[in-house]
């Protein structure tokens, strides 16, 4: 790329020491990362020591003097925003303001109430702009092979029967992200902030959920409140499902299963070749089977789409129609948030029905 654009990541946590930083760093030759910014200096300098074996003009920026050198900086034309789930609307919202793309890690919003009002603000940010900013949320699931493939396979299974997801986590004090003290004083805890992943993926396959009941409890105590919640499902096309999700097992198994009137799709979450990934298996009518393995690559897939986006974006300035790729819109996190809501305030209710909002 002639002129790659230059973005700013606003964040140092786990994640962008491990992921962001990583995988930019494979498709350098796409984009310039200009800064790393965080509220403390010592975590913004130790993420830009990472960051400079492959960026190394990339800057340090922390505390409010450094956000207002960012959103002053027209040369960073999309910002990372990468930071607890409780700020991350606000964050977003303000560099939309000063006119930056954004792509936000997953959640979209810690509530239905969030979205509202976030896409409430950002339809006035658009209808004031210039240049509509693009909003997007970091969600790989919708980007990783095995969804994407598996997604043109559902034709193959005939009409819908069932559906079922289940996942058993593994949120221990061995993960990393155990003792992220944002996610423990989330509203919905672990089972939001992982559960909108399998929410994507299940949205993917088989479309919108129309309504859910659901039951919550709390076993392990290291947990933050619920960490197991079982929902009944019904999707808009009329087939049911079921939703299982403990955050932390000792056997952990993640899985995606449709039955179908010609056969059965079932992903799930393995390993081949020491890479991890998922595993899809097709089984047909005539007791044919056909798998396949992708390994993880969502993340740098979804990077590429908002990097070609937000460089399609400023190539086009002035025209406030250009639409960003869907899968990676705010409005597709939203959607994915609303499931959850949903299936948690019916299990504040006993199980009662609740619809999934629409956005």
């Amino acid at each position: 790329m002639a002129n790659p654009p230059q973005i700013a990541i606003l964040g140092a946590g786990i994640f962008v020491k491990t992921q962001y930083i990583p995988r930019l760093s494979e498709i350098s030759n796409l984009v310039i990362l200009k800064a790393i910014w965080s509220r403390s200096k010592e975590s913004a300098e130790a993420a830009v020591e990472i960051a400079r074996k492959h960026f190394p003009g990339v800057e340090c920026k922390w505390g409010d003097k450094g956000l207002d050198e960012i959103i002053q900086d027209a040369s960073i034309v999309g910002v990372a925003v990468v930071l607890a789930g409780q700020i991350m609307v606000d964050m977003s919202l303000k560099m939309l303001k000063a006119g930056k793309h954004v792509l936000q890690e997953k959640p979209a919003a810690a509530s239905i109430n969030e979205v509202e009002t976030a896409l409430s603000s950002y339809r006035a940010i658009c209808a004031n702009a210039t240049c509509k900013p693009i909003w997007a949320v970091a969600e790989n699931y919708r980007f990783e092979p095995a969804f994407v493939e598996c997604k043109k396979l559902m034709t193959e299974i005939g009409d819908m029967m069932n559906v079922q997801l289940v996942i058993e986590g593994s949120m221990n004090s061995s993960n990393p992200y155990f003792s992220s003290s944002w996610r423990r004083n989330f509203t919905g805890g672990f089972i939001l902030d992982m559960g909108v992943h399998f929410i994507a993926g299940l949205r993917m396959l088989v479309g919108e959920v129309l309504s859910v009941s659901a039951m919550t409890s709390h076993a392990d105590t290291t947990l933050p409140p619920p960490d197991n919640i079982t929902s009944n499902f019904q999707l808009e096309n009329g087939c049911s499902g079921v939703f299982v999700m403990a955050v932390s097992s000792r056997s952990p198994k993640i899985f995606w299963r449709i039955v179908g009137l010609k056969g059965t799709l079932q992903i799930e979450r393995g390993s081949q070749d020491g890479k991890h990934g998922y595993q899809a298996f097709l089984y047909g009518v005539n007791e044919q089977t056909k798998s396949f393995f992708y390994p993880f690559s969502g993340v740098t897939e979804e990077l590429k789409t908002f990097i070609h986006d937000i460089s399609q974006a400023s190539l086009k300035q002035g025209n406030v129609d250009y639409e960003a790729e869907p899968r990676i819109s705010y409005l597709e996190g939203a959607r994915d948030v609303a499931v959850l809501d949903a299936m948690l305030e019916s299990a504040a209710k006993q199980g009662a029905l609740v619809p999934v909002r629409k956005f």
